[in-house]
């Protein structure tokens, strides 16, 4: 019963959010400074994730796969479809999870227990449109984009992997990737990004709008955002796949 009641609060928030928008300007400003704390702050962490899972996707693949029978190329389409499809998109987005969602969390949740939050009601301002909706819009364009920048960089990984192992070429894995490509697969990945960018933005900024108490209560607004954030993008995941695959 309880996780109908926060379900129903959960969807209440996110209709709360357009009752009264306030001004244009006022939302390209902060989506701007939310898009470079939530982009640009999280590429160091997804470009060292990206590089090492395709590094480490190409070994283990070539160590189940390596026989005279298998043609080597085919390394390289198994990783390249396996980073689209799976590793770059959920990976990443479970990282952000914790990196990104923490954050919101504390920050909403901090402003909620300082009674900044009940500040911008009495000022006539729609809290959770300020504080949320930026924070979802930033999420909803700049995660699609390092799950791009993933994919790009897994494959380089796997490339790095396979030459200085001396597994296989370059050639011959970029003839793998090229060989094995299918736009559809690209596009599942995109759609997949934008649906966890809208569960970490929006489940993070519920668990802290909806924080009461003190400092104890803000940390376990936060711990809850992630673990609610990462199980929802893992059932996310399977119904993706099974609508769309």
């Amino acid at each position: 019963m309880n996780f109908f009641t926060q379900f129903g609060r959960y969807l209440l928030f996110l209709r709360g959010m357009f009752s009264k928008p306030e001004k244009f300007w006022v939302y390209v400003d902060r989506t701007i400074t939310e898009m470079n704390n939530i982009g640009v702050g999280s590429l160091a962490i997804v470009v060292i994730i990206a590089i090492f899972q395709g590094a480490v996707t190409t070994l283990q693949i070539a160590y189940q796969l390596i026989s005279p029978l298998i043609a080597k190329p085919v390394i390289g389409s198994i990783v390249s479809d396996s980073s689209m499809l799976e590793l770059a998109p959920t990976i990443t987005c479970l990282v952000l999870a914790g990196k990104v969602g923490s954050h919101i969390a504390s920050e909403i949740g901090t402003m909620r227990v300082s009674e900044q939050i009940d500040a911008l009601e009495v000022m006539g301002i729609n809290s959770s449109g300020y504080l949320a909706l930026p924070k979802i819009i930033a999420g909803l364009v700049m995660i699609p984009m390092l799950v791009v920048i993933s994919i790009f960089l897994s494959n380089l990984g796997g490339v790095l992997a396979g030459e200085a192992s001396g597994i296989l070429t370059r050639e011959e894995y970029l003839q793998g990737a090229r060989e094995s490509f299918i736009p559809f697969n690209l596009f599942f990945a995109l759609i997949k990004a934008v649906t966890y960018a809208f569960i970490i933005t929006t489940v993070s900024s519920f668990q802290g709008y909806t924080t009461s108490g003190g400092a104890l209560e803000v940390g376990a607004s936060s711990t809850k955002a992630v673990v609610y954030s990462a199980v929802a993008i893992l059932f996310a995941d399977y119904i993706l796949a099974q609508l769309l695959l």
